[in-house]
């Protein structure tokens, strides 16, 4: 069997003195214990830097917390699953799930056992959040895998049956590493009233969001709705859920749960601005949205609407939302009265019913 190295176990590689060369040929090493070989020797070519240029030695650092493993290296057998999923890499996951969940709960994103989470680590790997338990109140220990198909793997605790909907997204987007749903109160209106919000509004909308899709119901935790929502995920990184609520995805959860934020403010502000000009808002124009598509790309995020024309990028012409129809006074309406009369319309009204109460007698 293959020696498998962890982060830890590099780590005592080097803090001996010894370098990339005393890992056996053909070892196998986590994603973690890559990462530290990466580091260290970004930290070889930084100090060969300084040492010649007088340049400081430290970059600044961005953080990164997506969840990267060897494609065909997945555990197989039961104590290697096992061991997986309580190893030091894992855990750290699970416990970035529970502060997710603390954070989902905390801001009224979710309500009773509402909300749920995955994050996706290996080829045929996921870890997800279980059934019936509050996403403020969860721990490290109630975390379950599961595989592609939803099949449970490890885990004291049963999975969300809301898993398969995000394994539908993975499936179909690859760059979908994690997901989100939950039910924010402002988005989740949006989604009650079949409103897709606007675009071309708010700049760091348009950059981390891109343009929200919605999805129609099925009922939740069905294959249809896996279905619905993994079709609309695919050119969308949120997602509204009609008469449900919200799923976003990301390169890992707190990119995921970013995006719901992001989705509950946007919509949050669409409304109120609504309340306060109607629905004539003001929008950026066809060529700034070009440029912060632009953007998006260069952060690595697709965006289906690269090859739209300007003229299309800010086309809000369907978004309607609080419109209320009445009679205009040039059609028989009454601004005293409320919506007035149509005497043509009332002729016709009453024509109808005297027919049909002369059958009626007959």
């Amino acid at each position: 069997m293959k020696k498998v190295f962890t982060a830890k176990d590099v780590e005592a590689l080097l803090k001996q003195g010894k370098g990339p060369g005393a890992i056996p040929e053909g070892a196998l090493l986590t994603p973690s214990a890559k990462d530290v070989l990466k580091d260290a020797a970004n930290r070889s070519q930084r100090a060969a830097r300084a040492t010649t240029s007088g340049a400081p030695s430290a970059d600044p650092i961005v953080p990164d917390y997506e969840f990267r493993w060897t494609p065909g290296s997945d555990p197989k057998t039961p104590a290697e699953i096992d061991d997986f999923f309580n190893s030091p890499e894992i855990e750290v996951l699970k416990e970035r799930m529970c502060e997710m969940g603390r954070r989902m709960w905390s801001k009224d994103y979710t309500d009773g056992n509402g909300g749920n989470l995955t994050i996706r680590v290996g080829d045929n790997l996921v870890l997800c959040t279980p059934t019936l338990i509050s996403k403020g109140f969860m721990s490290p220990e109630k975390m379950c895998l599961v595989d592609m198909e939803g099949n449970q793997l490890a885990g004291a605790y049963k999975r969300t049956s809301e898993c398969m909907t995000h394994l539908a997204i993975m499936k179909r987007q690859p760059k979908a590493k994690a997901c989100c749903h939950a039910h924010p109160p402002n988005a989740t209106a949006f989604a009650v009233a079949g409103v897709q919000p606007p675009t071309c509004m708010i700049p760091e909308a348009e950059v981390f969001l891109g343009q929200i899709g919605l999805a129609q119901y099925q009922t939740p935790g069905t294959p249809e709705n896996a279905k619905v929502v993994g079709d609309a995920a695919v050119d969308h990184m949120s997602v509204l859920m009609l008469n449900h609520g919200v799923i976003c995805w990301g390169k890992d959860i707190e990119d995921a749960y970013w995006k719901m934020e992001n989705t509950d403010a946007y919509c949050k502000t669409v409304l109120l601005a609504t309340q306060l000009k109607g629905t004539d808002l003001l929008t950026i124009t066809g060529g700034q949205a070009k440029e912060l598509i632009s953007l998006r790309g260069q952060l690595g995020m697709e965006d289906k609407r690269s090859d739209w024309k300007e003229c299309e990028l800010c086309d809000n012409s369907e978004f309607r939302p609080g419109v209320v129809c009445q009679i205009p006074e040039s059609a028989g309406g009454n601004s005293s009265d409320g919506p007035g009369r149509n005497d043509d319309a009332e002729n016709v009204v009453k024509a109808v019913t005297d027919q049909i109460l002369k059958q009626l007698n007959s």
